[in-house]
C-alpha cells in the first residue's frame, strides 16, 4: 500500500496517487476541478501521460454524483511541431 500511495501519476508536476486520491475524496471534486487543485496534467506533457488516470480517480470517488465520466480533461497539442535540430539547435 505504502507504494502504491507515493507512485507519482503525473511526472511532468510530480503528483503523486496519494495527492490525487486525498484530494478527490476530500472535495468531492470531478476530473476538472481535481486537475486545477492538485497541478496534475498541467505540465509540459499537457496530460498526454496522466490524464486517463485522473479521469479515473476523479470518477471512482465520485461516481455519476457530478457527470464526471462526461466531463474529461482535454490536453493540447504544440501550437506547431519543432524537429530535434531545432530543439537543440544543430546546424546542418
Amino acid at each position: 500500500m505504502l507504494l502504491e500511495n507515493e507512485m507519482i501519476i503525473c511526472r511532468c508536476e510530480e503528483v503523486t496517487y496519494k495527492q490525487l486520491t486525498e484530494t478527490a475524496e476530500k472535495y468531492k471534486c470531478a476530473s476538472r476541478e481535481l486537475k486545477l487543485r492538485t497541478r496534475a496534467g498541467m505540465g509540459y506533457c499537457g496530460g498526454r501521460t496522466c490524464r486517463t488516470m485522473v479521469d479515473n480517480i476523479a470518477h471512482s470517488f465520485n461516481g455519476n454524483e457530478r457527470d464526471c465520466a462526461q466531463l474529461t480533461l482535454k490536453y493540447q497539442p504544440p501550437i506547431r511541431p519543432i524537429s530535434f535540430g531545432d530543439l537543440g539547435d544543430v546546424k546542418k
